[in-house]
């Protein structure tokens, strides 16, 4: 069953992606100009003073949408991957054939899209976020199974005392 849900998750990650790309482009400015916004108020409140560029600010916003959202994608398709018994460096490395290659059907769709364009450094700020995601799944599944191990060995030791 977590196979499926790990999959599925997947699939609802690449379908917003879908639509977020789907979207013309002064939608797709408005959304990220939204966020933009509530930042900038954020640092009015917080620092009156200090000196904020809103247009660099709003393109940073937008080129670090993609490395989080591929960031997300790579750690739920390697979580997919390992659900479904891809182990190693064979579900690392597909993890991110998959989502490369997510990123540059991403770029092409948008070609599609009324004053959109696909862009090469979008791939590659995608493959750097999926990558990051993937290397965040690994991570976190050490430590896990370090926490694992520790608890195992501590319960053999409780045993062990008990039994003598």
């Amino acid at each position: 069953m977590y196979k499926y849900i790990s999959w599925i998750s997947v699939i609802l990650w690449a379908v917003l992606i879908f639509y977020l790309s789907h979207q013309p482009a002064e939608e797709s400015r408005e959304l990220s100009g939204g966020v933009t916004e509530v930042v900038a108020q954020t640092v009015e409140k917080v620092g009156p003073n200090v000196e904020f560029d809103i247009r660099d600010f709003h393109r940073e916003v937008r080129k670090n949408a993609h490395f989080f959202i591929y960031l997300i994608l790579g750690f739920l398709v390697v979580n997919a991957l390992r659900a479904s018994n891809v182990l190693g460096y064979r579900s690392v490395i597909l993890a991110l054939l998959i989502c490369v290659l997510y990123a540059i059907v991403d770029e092409v769709h948008q070609l599609f899209i009324p004053g959109r364009s696909g862009e090469v450094r979008d791939v590659l700020i995608d493959t750097a976020g999926a990558s990051v995601g993937i290397g965040v799944y690994l991570l976190i599944n050490i430590i896990v199974k370090k926490g694992k191990s520790k608890k195992v060995k501590l319960n053999s030791k409780v045993k062990d005392t008990r039994v003598r």
